[in-house]
Parts: C-alpha cells; sequence; structure tokens
C-alpha cells in the first residue's frame, strides 16, 4: 500500500465488517475481525459485524469493549468446480460497485483481480497480524524426552487432512521419539483417528479436538515444531501464532503463504507427502542439532512484522481514502453494474432504489438518533441481547 498519506479517518465513523466467518467459530478470518474491529474502537470508531446466526447467537449483542455485533447469513466463493464460474460471476457483479478492497497477502490480490475484474489500484494488500502479546514462547513447557509435533487446524479437505494422516503413518516409526499433538475438529478426523488405530499410536498421536482460541497459546508452547498441510491458503494465521510462540514451521508451499514469514523461521514445501516429510525431517535434523532460530528471537522477529494497531492504521488510510470520494449517483452505480455484463441486476438495483426512498418516505432518516456511542453505555443490553435501529 502507498503510504503517501498518513492522515487517518477522524474519529466516531461508523464501521459495517460482513463476513460468514465469526466467532464463536474460529479460524484466521474470526481472529482478522475480532481483533481490527477491536482496533478501530480503541481508535474512536464505530464497528458492527454481520454475520450469520448460531443456534441461540442471534441479534444485536455486546461484545468485549462495545463491539457490538449482529449475526445473519453469508457465503463463501468457489473456485475449482463447475459452480465457481456462476459465484465468481456472482462476484464480479457484487464487487462492481465496490470503492475498494483490501486483501491479505498478493497471491490473494492477484486471485480477487482475476475473479471479480477489478482495477488494481482499488485492491490493496494489508496482512493479517498476531497478538504478540499473548503468544509468547515457553520452551519450559516442552517435553525434555520428545520432539513434539504440534496442528491446529479444522480437519477438512482444504486444510491437507489426507497429507497429514500419510506424514504421521510414514514418520513415526523412523523417529520413535517424535509424538504428534493435534488441535482442531471436522469432518475429516476419523482419517487421524483411523491411521492413530492401524498403527498402534495411541500414545503418539493426542487428537485434542475443537480448542477455545484461549487454549491454543497453551497448545502451541508444548511444541518444537508445528507443521501445516493446507492445499490453498490465502494467508495462515496458525503460522503466524506458532512461530510468535517459537515454534519451527513447517509449510507447504501454497497459496500466499510464502508471503508470510522470513525464510529462516519456515521449511516451506510443496504439498505432497515425499516434500512433506523432507521438510520435517530437515527441522527435526536441525532441532537436535542445534541450528536453529531460538524461541526468543523467533518471537523477537515476528513481533516486529506483525502488530494489530498497524494493520488498523494502514486500514484506516484505506477507509480515509474511500470516505473522501464523492457520493455515487444512481446513474453511475448502474453504469458500473452494467459493465460486469449482468444487465439483468439493473432492475434489482433499480427496485433496492425505490425501496429505500419509500422508506424514506415512510420512516424519514431525521426520526433516527443514529449510530449510538458504544463506549459511554447509552444501550444497555438486556440478557446480553439488546435490540436498537442503526442509522447509516
Amino acid at each position: 500500500m502507498n503510504d503517501a498519506g498518513r492522515e487517518v479517518l477522524s474519529p466516531g465513523f461508523p464501521l459495517h465488517m460482513v463476513s460468514d466467518f465469526f466467532f464463536p467459530n474460529m479460524g484466521g478470518v474470526e481472529e482478522h475481525i475480532f481483533n481490527l474491529s477491536q482496533c478501530l474502537i480503541s481508535r474512536g470508531h464505530k464497528v458492527i459485524v454481520l454475520t450469520h446466526s448460531y443456534g441461540l447467537r442471534v441479534g444485536i449483542r455486546y461484545m468485549t469493549n462495545g463491539l457490538k455485533t449482529v449475526f445473519t447469513d453469508h457465503s463463501l466463493f468457489g473456485f475449482a468446480d463447475t459452480s465457481a464460474i456462476i459465484t465468481n460471476k456472482f462476484l464480479q457483479i457484487s464487487l462492481a460497485d465496490c470503492n475498494h478492497c483490501i486483501c491479505v497477502s498478493h497471491t490473494c490480490k492477484e486471485n480477487t483481480v482475476l475473479r471479480a475484474r477489478m482495477p488494481h489500484r482499488q485492491v490493496s494488500v494489508i496482512p493479517n497480524a498476531v497478538d504478540t502479546a499473548v503468544f509468547t514462547p515457553d520452551p519450559t513447557r516442552r517435553s525434555t524426552q520428545r520432539i513434539t509435533v504440534v496442528i491446529v487446524s479444522r480437519l477438512v479437505y482444504r486444510k491437507g487432512v489426507d497429507l497429514m494422516a500419510h506424514i504421521i503413518a510414514d514418520i513415526c516409526p523412523r523417529y520413535p521419539e517424535l509424538q504428534f499433538l493435534v488441535g482442531g475438529d471436522g469432518p475429516k478426523r476419523w482419517l487421524l483417528e483411523e491411521v492413530r488405530e492401524r498403527k498402534l499410536l495411541q500414545d503418539r498421536v493426542t487428537l485434542l479436538g475443537s480448542l477455545e482460541h484461549s487454549e491454543v497459546h497453551d497448545v502451541l508452547t508444548m511444541g518444537h515444531i508445528f507443521l501445516n498441510t493446507s492445499l490453498t491458503e490465502a494467508y495462515c494465521m496458525a503460522i503466524v501464532e506458532a512461530a510468535s510462540c517459537g515454534l519451527l514451521v513447517v509449510s507447504t508451499k501454497v497459496g500466499g503463504i510464502p508471503e508470510v514469514l522470513p525464510p529462516e523461521l519456515i521449511y516451506l514445501t510443496e504439498p505432497n507427502v515425499p516434500s512433506l516429510l523432507l521438510g520435517l525431517e530437515t527441522a527435526i535434523a536441525n532441532l537436535k542439532a542445534g541450528k536453529v532460530v531460538s524461541p526468543t528471537e523467533c518471537h523477537k522477529r515476528v513481533k516486529s512484522l506483525y502488530n494489530w494497531m498497524n494493520v488498523t492504521q494502514r486500514t484506516e488510510i484505506v477507509y480515509n481514502t474511500i470516505a473522501k470520494e464523492k457520493r455515487k449517483t444512481l446513474g453511475a452505480q448502474l453504469r458500473n453494474y452494467l459493465a460486469s455484463g449482468a444487465a439483468p441486476f439493473l432492475l434489482v438495483v433499480s427496485l433496492c432504489y425505490l425501496v429505500l426512498q419509500v422508506l424514506e418516505w415512510l420512516v424519514p432518516r431525521r426520526l433516527h438518533s443514529g449510530i449510538l456511542k458504544f463506549g459511554n453505555a447509552v444501550l444497555r443490553p438486556v440478557n446480553n441481547i439488546a435490540t436498537c435501529s442503526i442509522d447509516d
């Protein structure tokens, strides 16, 4: 991103985060939205998060430091099947009138530009970060008798669980001192359970199941090596957290992962079993020989590279830029949608505009009190659920 403009967004700007992924689910996207929102709130902005409902977690809720969350539904985009063609077309239509996009890696940016046919100048790259005050090394928690390989991941196909199972089955007989600690759950868990039973590795492969985010640090600090077998990844938060805790990182070289950590902190491999085995064995050999970056130094390097306040300030620059842009007229919006090649969608946009005009006439904007200042506790929750009308 261009650092030409150092000025930041004026306090009190209302921001709306929209994602299918948010708490109580755990993952990199969830962490990004939560931490970025907290930092924006601490800098005086007002933030709400729109996501889908989770059981009884519906309506408007308070979160720490005044973060208010609205739960609804949102979906993901596909890539490699027939439906991806349709999905990417919808993405192109959806972003046709978008002011700006933020991607977490340059690989992600190129992918978005190609799929949505957006100009490069309208897409900025701002990586994720990690709370280095939480993810600190603690070598005293490591086993002195065994080498512990930690895996923290959703156990789904995209995370390379099939590769994970083959690696565990192949490498355990070669290194009797090796043990695996696996945190996470998902539909592919049965594969790891099967390997553990078939190879009689019950005492060397521990499946922890789903973890709360507060538990991840304690799991990571028990390990010497962190293994990531993802088949696709725009940005991998897990490897940054692991490196911040001082672990050696062995990861597949896919998507934006090569951009995340410097070479001395990560062993990059191809997404196949032989390459991952070689990377893991190299890490084990270097660990035994003492040819590795110390946990403390590793933490310092990550701390110098990533912090949420820096991410927030860079994000503010983008917000400030688009805040200065003139409001688009209906005609300009229609021309943008027409350029996306979806002429029938113009009817939808026109209908939405008419509905908004009718609502403006029925319930004038001036009758609303506007966005409340969450930090001053003007609006009080009842049974952790509060209702309010939020002005745009």
